[in-house]
């Protein structure tokens, strides 16, 4: 097989961590202070777009099998993972005054909820676990889940033609919620249940055959939880009323629902794998000790997409804030939107990288990395002192 290039050679940059962390800590502080009414009701205006969307999309998908009803679905549901469910299960909106208990975590999408607030291909608990914290307090290191150069290192290394590792690549595009969130969520969080604790270096395998069969424990909370709720409400329940209207309506509903999920699938992939991915992102060999590393990692092993305007950033999922929400993983979307400029503001006086570009370089960067065909940077170190104290995952 042939390997993949090496980690570029970087040098340590020379950071005042001491003053990063004063300056990130004021603006989050004044942020949530500014949190209330606004902000619930511009996240009460997200979810009416999204529902709106999935509505249109649902009410036309009998007319005949077209890319309109099928995106306009696919938006809605992307919407709900990417704005709704993500923001509020990370407690977004948990302590910002007037928020309705419904958007609270302790309430969305728990129980009989799920169905009407998140019902997706991931389970909620399991989404929580492996993204909220695996994910973001471990970013970019050996137990990162969602750490794509090392989850594709099997690929990177593969003894094919480039356009092979493309076309596969390809294919992840548009199946990747079902075949990896789904299993990886789930395995990740089932094995933390069982008290399984990782070895240095040590990463899920997600084609292990325990994770995939409905006989095994973890198969069958997959299949139980994630993959048979989802494909009955998605694609049998949804396009049944149309069944009334006789065989091209219900068939035209099913192929609209298929599409659908075919771009959810290509849009969540092309706005969410990018975030911490590139030649000019970096990963780490050790975790972190401190809320100043804590707050460099996540600026350092991330990378916005163009900010600014509803209209962009609903298309974006609020994900082209990602630096922003890594740093305060707990605020709403309308403090990202106001967060963005003071941090790259704050990131250039301090003299740490703020990496953002538009979503569709940021993808190419992403497929490189995936092919093999470029190496994300490992983070040197830093000339100034650490502190002492680790930031809790609930601050």
């Amino acid at each position: 097989m042939t390997r993949s290039p090496e980690p570029p050679a970087v040098e340590p940059l020379d950071i005042d961590l001491e003053a990063l962390e004063k300056d990130l800590n004021e603006l989050r502080d004044r942020l949530r202070a500014e949190s209330g009414d606004a902000d619930v009701a511009h996240l009460k205006k997200m979810i009416r777009w999204g529902r709106a969307s999935t509505f249109v999309g649902w009410a036309t998908s009998w007319i005949m099998p077209n890319p309109v009803s099928a995106y306009l679905i696919s938006q809605g549901t992307f919407a709900r993972w990417a704005m709704v469910a993500h923001h509020v299960l990370h407690r977004g909106y948990d302590k910002v005054e007037g928020a309705p208990e419904r958007y609270t975590s302790k309430k969305f999408a728990k129980g009989w909820r799920r169905v009407i607030d998140w019902l997706d291909w991931i389970e909620p608990d399991a989404w929580i676990h492996e993204h909220n914290f695996q994910h973001h307090y471990k970013l970019g290191e050996s137990h990162d889940p969602d750490q794509p150069e090392l989850n594709l290192e099997f690929l990177r290394d593969m003894n094919i033609p480039t356009f092979a590792k493309k076309a596969i690549v390809g294919f992840f595009m548009f199946t990747w919620k079902y075949l990896y969130y789904a299993p990886n969520t789930t395995g990740e969080l089932h094995f933390h249940q069982e008290g399984h604790k990782k070895a240095p270096g040590e990463r899920l395998e997600l084609f292990d055959v325990k994770l995939w069969l409905p006989f095994t424990s973890p198969g069958y909370k997959l299949w139980g939880r994630s993959w048979v709720p989802y494909f009955l409400v998605r694609f049998v329940l949804m396009p049944a009323p149309f069944a009334l209207l006789g065989p091209w309506a219900w068939g035209s509903a099913v192929i609209n629902m298929a599409l659908a999920e075919a771009m959810t699938n290509l849009h969540a992939f092309i706005i969410i794998v990018p975030n911490h991915a590139g030649e000019d992102i970096y990963r780490f060999d050790e975790p972190i000790k401190n809320r100043a590393e804590f707050y460099l990692h996540q600026i350092v092993g991330t990378a916005n997409y163009r900010t600014g305007g509803n209209v962009n950033d609903f298309l974006h999922g609020f994900l082209n804030y990602q630096i922003e929400h890594h740093l305060w993983p707990d605020l709403t979307m309308l403090a990202y939107q106001k967060a963005q400029p003071e941090v790259q503001k704050i990131c250039e006086k301090h003299n740490v990288p703020y990496v953002q570009e538009g979503v569709f370089t940021r993808v190419r960067k992403l497929v490189d990395v995936m092919v093999g065909k470029a190496t994300m940077k490992v983070w040197p170190g830093l000339l100034s002192d650490r502190h002492d104290s680790v930031p809790a995952a609930a601050e």
